[in-house]
């Protein structure tokens, strides 16, 4: 076969291997390009999954920051009146039955309540986690922290806003850079929530996900992908019970928070009826008084301790989430519980009356309404902690579609034993 045939058969011979060759790297590049786009696009998914879990779990801890700060700033007039009471005891340990409270010092609460004002005030316009920034590091030593010094040597106290709230995070957080400690590091992020506080919350691991960036190259970012997916599935299981365990220790604070309150209006009652000079002598009062007194002292320092649980202990590497301080947040919890039960005046209520269907029975008391339960052919209301004064003066009233149809005309009034703390009543229709 002559020479120019020969070549031109293996020139055509080498075409079709090329184009072979071309489509088959085609497809390959094409395949590299959909994982690529893949990967990215669960990288995206994965971390907005975090910053949902994130916002989320910050607005409950924000929630219960606010109030853990609310209650130690309220604590102010507790020891305006503590300090008016003359011979006292030392309450170094109050009891009730099994319980023992740890004595506090009133210049502590004091210190703490100022702080903790302080703090409350720098609140308004905050970024999304700084109140619960606080409650993660404990809200007393917070409000302590509010009133030390800034690492650039200015007194924190002496800031307000953003500048105050700024500084004391910085300082929960370890200092500042400069300094060579966590600061600002620790509680900044590119979650959409720029503000110290998430830091304090989630720890380190969290800016070395979200900070990290997908490789152009297919296998390597689709390996990225998987590995930040576990990261951040993990985060998003410790956001989800961290952000349970804040709604529920909130719910037990503001629980005894309540309870506190109703304490506090009976020792104010107690110091105005006793007071000479600005002083009231411990020896004068009632075993009565003196005893409302106590509980009241008991009740600060359940909720100066609930304050000073820290609910994240820092993990001491930045490839792992902080952890949930269960065994201290348990037994707080259950120290305030136990005494609540103890404390607070439990009454339960029931009236026989025939209503309609679709009709609904209503307790009203100080404009408040209260709605009761049919059961059993009886109406019925259990308060767990009756609101003070509630039975001074109340009336029941039908109401049907929003509006009354029904009022008593005469109302009803109960008086408390104060020795007792649990009362069952049973009433009728005043025509």
């Amino acid at each position: 076969m002559p020479l120019p045939i020969i070549l031109g058969i293996a020139a055509a011979a080498a075409g079709v291997g090329g184009i072979g060759l071309g489509v088959n790297g085609g497809v390959k590049m094409k395949k590299a390009n959909d994982k690529l786009k893949e990967a990215k696009n669960r990288n995206e998914f994965n971390n907005n999954q975090l910053n949902t879990a994130n916002q989320s779990c910050c607005v409950a801890m924000d929630v219960l920051g606010k109030n853990e700060l609310e209650t130690l700033a309220s604590f102010k007039e507790f020891s305006l009146l503590f300090e008016k009471i003359h011979n006292k005891p030392e309450f170094a340990e109050i009891k009730l039955g099994d319980l023992n409270i740890p004595s506090f010092k009133t210049e502590e609460i004091n210190k703490v309540s100022v702080g903790a004002s302080v703090l409350v005030g720098g609140l308004g316009g905050a970024a999304l986690g700084t109140a619960g920034g606080f409650a993660a590091s404990g809200a007393a030593t917070s409000a302590v922290m509010a009133l030390g010094t800034a690492s650039t040597g200015t007194a924190i106290s002496s800031l307000y806003g953003a500048a105050l709230t700024n500084a004391t995070l910085a300082a929960l957080g370890g200092g500042s850079l400069a300094a060579g400690g966590g600061g600002v590091a620790l509680g900044t992020t590119i979650l959409g929530a720029t503000t110290l506080g998430v830091g304090l919350l989630v720890g380190g691991v969290i800016f070395s996900i979200t900070g990290s960036k997908i490789s152009g190259k297919a296998d390597e970012a689709w390996k990225q992908m998987l590995d930040n997916e576990k990261k951040i599935q993990k985060i998003c299981n410790y956001l989800s019970t961290l952000e349970k365990t804040a709604q529920k220790y909130n719910n037990t604070l503001s629980k005894l928070r309540g309870l506190y309150k109703q304490y506090m209006a009976r020792f104010r009652s107690i110091v105005t009826k006793h007071e000479i000079d600005s002083k009231v002598d411990w020896n004068l009062l009632s075993k009565k008084e003196q005893m409302v007194i106590e509980n009241t002292v008991l009740l600060v320092g359940l909720l100066y301790n609930m304050c000073k649980v820290k609910l994240v202990k820092k993990s001491s590497s930045s490839n792992n989430a902080n952890a949930i301080n269960h065994a201290a947040i348990n037994k707080a919890e259950s120290e305030a519980l136990n005494a609540y039960e103890k404390l607070s005046v439990k009454v339960s209520i029931q009236i026989e009356y025939f209503t309609k269907w679709g009709e609904q029975l209503y307790l009203t008391s100080r404009g408040t309404r209260y709605r009761m339960f049919y059961d059993n052919n009886k109406w019925h209301i259990r308060f767990d902690n009756i609101p003070e004064g509630l039975l001074n003066n109340y009336y029941y009233s039908v109401r049907y579609d929003g509006a009354d149809v029904r009022v008593e005309k005469r109302h009803h009034r109960r008086l408390l034993d104060e020795d007792v703390h649990e009362f069952n009543f049973v009433d009728s229709w005043h025509n």
